[in-house]
């Protein structure tokens, strides 16, 4: 080899060497880039996992009394979730058995809302859906037009149709009506890969154990944790407070009449089978009362083996709404108004029907906000999901709000808002009269009636009050027409809404727009008779606006809005003007005058002699109902605020067959001793007073004499055109 061919070999070793450098150069650099930059996104392919988030209910926000204690709660609880992503290719029904049978050998239910029972020894299926229950022939109905079967459809024809379309037919009777009804549950939930099964619901911790001991052989079943309500105080305002309820299907997917197909729930952000607030301040506060909902995230590996669980967006827990209600206080009322509905019961003997029910509200005057609600007879919270069939048909109504719903005929304690009108407008002053004999003869065929208790001859406005006039308030009302006196009751509240968070009444008052109006319904409706009802919350609100010479305050019983963490208040509720009565002259001081001076005239009652002076009015309306020919049964009416001179509370009551109005003057005592010692801080009572009638309204009162009332207990009970007075 010449020296030239040497050379021509050693360049190409070079450029052989040199493109071999460069090469490895390369592959080195490649394998740091993929050690160094994406060395995360190889190994998660190289181990083929994958992430799934699942939410993490936010507990929900507590409901608190005005002292702090806390009436509704959220507590923490396991639910047996199944997930469908997860489930992979598993055997569906098979799981499903495996599932029943574990929560079986721990004592567990799960959520079957499927409305037939256990087949018979013939094989055959009856619905346990009861006859006299709507929400059960309702949610009957639904059912078989869920499954696409006609209304007459036995049950019979709802298993068939389940076992059909779910593919049953080799499962025993038995196991056909389980799955069948898991089924169904199912399809209530949606369930499908976005939206879970809740299949149970708060599991015990050891269902919990057992679940998550036998995880790798039950994939997608899992134990989540989540919150339940609970209520430390079942009796406090449970007709207010109203319920919380999972998302349904139903309530899920919303179609127009114009088939137009909606998600407004999930478009909040709320996810199928969340609870939500579904009635009362639940439903009213639930954006308050909602927390933020968490993201945990699971990531399994190609095995299904769960190698990272991680808490990727914490839950935040709802706020707390804090009520203008005490507890205490509230129960003090419960309690009075049990009493007092006992003592009518054991005193009086008037017919058959015996008072059952009533209601009792109390309002500060000072801004309108509640401070007890009361219902009787009522319910407990924590009995409800429970004795809810024995609520529903108890005949004395349990489950309703009378306090916010209940329509009454006002009777006499309308009275004092005619005097305002009359007085307001100039139509009569402080020394102005009627003469009262007895009867009221201006109409020819028509003669109504007022038995002069305590009074006669030329009557003014106080003594018209005290007394309680019939005449009197015939004469103005006539003169005044009810479009002005009405105009004057919507201003103080009656006939209207008050302006509560929740569900309410709006009541009626006898207008020259009612299909039976003549003339004479002015002076009934005077007396409040004729057409005119309200509810028990709207006489309370009428008491504490003439308490406040006209000014009405919006009704409420939310105080504030509070950090669940701090307790910090967010927002507070402050009084609120709804409307005013300026009040000419001295219009509130002639009516004040009239109400300081009734409790005078109720005898054989603590009200008469009670150290602080009560403003109030009585009324005796009467019902449709006779006891004998031209006797009506009577309810008890009360309207009342104190202190007379310094107003601080008012009151409106109903006692439904309770008789005169009279007879609730010891029930206005005794809710004043409660409010007086709640001030104090020397109210004591007992720890839970049984809402259910405190006695028995059969118990023998034979021999119970009809006694004299008084002011106006001695009235003859006419005909409702006729008039009637306390």
């Amino acid at each position: 080899m010449n020296q030239d061919e040497h050379k021509i070999v050693v360049r190409r070793m070079a450029g052989l060497i040199a493109a071999a450098s460069v090469l490895i150069a390369v592959y080195v650099l490649r394998l740091i880039f993929l050690q160094l930059v994406n060395s995360d996104s190889f190994k998660a392919q190289a181990t083929n996992t994958t992430d799934y988030n699942f939410t993490v209910t936010a507990a929900r926000g507590d409901i608190v009394d005005s002292a702090g204690r806390r009436i509704a709660a959220s507590t923490t609880s396991y639910n047996v979730v199944l997930s469908k992503l997860l489930m992979g290719d598993e055997d569906l029904d098979a799981m499903l058995q495996r599932i029943v049978e574990l929560l079986e050998a721990h004592g567990e239910k799960w959520n079957d809302s499927l409305l037939i029972g256990e087949p018979d020894a013939a094989g055959h299926y009856s619905f346990t859906a009861q006859a006299d229950s709507t929400s059960d022939q309702k949610a009957l109905a639904a059912m078989k037009d869920s499954l696409g079967l006609q209304q007459y459809a036995t049950a019979d024809d709802v298993m068939e149709k389940l076992v059909e379309d779910y593919k049953l037919e080799s499962y025993p009777l038995h196991w056909q009506r389980v799955l069948g009804g898991i089924h169904y549950e199912m399809q209530q939930q949606a369930f499908s890969n976005v939206n879970n099964f809740v299949m149970a619901e708060n599991v015990s911790e050891v269902t919990v154990a057992t679940i998550k001991e036998n995880s790798l052989t039950m994939p997608g079943v899992e134990i989540v944790e989540t919150s339940t309500r609970s209520y430390d105080e079942g009796d406090i305002i449970p007709h207010v407070l109203g319920r919380v309820g999972k998302i349904t299907a139903e309530k899920w997917k919303v179609t127009d009449e114009n088939g137009q197909v909606t998600y407004p729930l999930r478009d909040k952000g709320y996810n199928m089978n969340d609870v939500l607030g579904i009635s009362g301040l639940e439903s009213a506060y639930e954006d308050e009362l909602r927390g933020k909902d968490g993201v945990e995230t699971i990531t399994r590996n190609s095995d299904g083996v769960i190698v990272n669980t991680q808490l990727t967006t914490v839950p935040e827990p709802g706020h707390t709404v804090q009520l203008t209600v005490n507890s205490d206080f509230q129960r003090a009322v419960n309690k009075a108004l049990a009493n007092n509905i006992d003592m009518i019961n054991r005193t009086y003997n008037t017919g058959n029907m015996k008072a059952a029910a009533g209601a009792a509200v109390v309002i500060d005057v000072k801004n309108g906000g509640v401070l007890a609600a009361s219902n009787y007879p009522s319910f407990d919270q924590n009995l409800y999901a429970t004795q809810y069939s024995e609520y529903s048909a108890d005949e004395s109504l349990p489950l309703f709000n009378r306090a916010l719903q209940g329509l009454y005929t006002p009777g006499s304690t309308f009275k004092p808002a005619v005097a305002v009108a009359a007085l307001d407008s100039g139509l009569i002053n402080q020394y102005s009269t009627v003469f009262c004999n007895g009867v009221y003869t201006f109409y020819k065929g028509y003669s109504p009636r007022c038995t002069r208790h305590g009074h006669s001859g030329n009557i003014d406005v106080v003594t018209a009050i005290k007394w309680s006039c019939n005449i009197f308030f015939y004469d103005v009302g006539r003169r005044l027409t009810s479009d002005v006196y009405d105009a004057y009751a919507y201003k103080l509240g009656l006939g209207q809404r008050t302006g509560v968070e929740v569900s309410e009444a709006v009541g009626h008052l006898t207008s020259k727009n009612d299909s039976n109006y003549m003339e004479s319904l002015d002076v009934q409706a005077a007396i409040g008779q004729g057409n005119t009802v309200v509810t028990p919350i709207q006489l309370a609100t009428y008491a504490a606006t003439l308490a406040n010479n006209g000014t009405r305050y919006r009704t409420h019983f939310v105080k504030a809005i509070l950090d669940s963490n701090t307790g910090e208040v967010i927002s507070e509720t402050q009084p609120e003007v709804m409307d005013i009565i300026e009040g000419t002259g001295n219009t509130f001081e002639l009516v004040r005058q009239g109400m300081r001076q009734v409790p005078s005239t109720i005898t054989n009652s603590k009200i008469s002699s009670y150290p602080i002076a009560i403003a109030c009015k009585t009324g005796t309306p009467q019902r449709s109902e006779t006891y004998a020919p031209g006797k009506h049964y009577l309810n008890a009416m009360m309207v009342a605020y104190l202190p007379a001179d310094d107003p601080q509370i008012a009151i409106g009551i109903t006692i439904e067959y309770g008789g005169y109005g009279a007879r609730t003057g010891d029930l206005v005592v005794d809710i004043a001793n409660a409010y007086f010692a709640m001030k104090d801080g020397t109210l004591e009572v007992d720890p839970y007073v049984n809402p259910a009638l405190s006695a028995d309204p059969s118990d023998d009162t034979t021999g119970a004499a009809d006694t004299t009332d008084t002011a106006g207990a001695a009235q003859d009970e006419t005909q409702p055109e006729q008039g009637s007075a306390d």
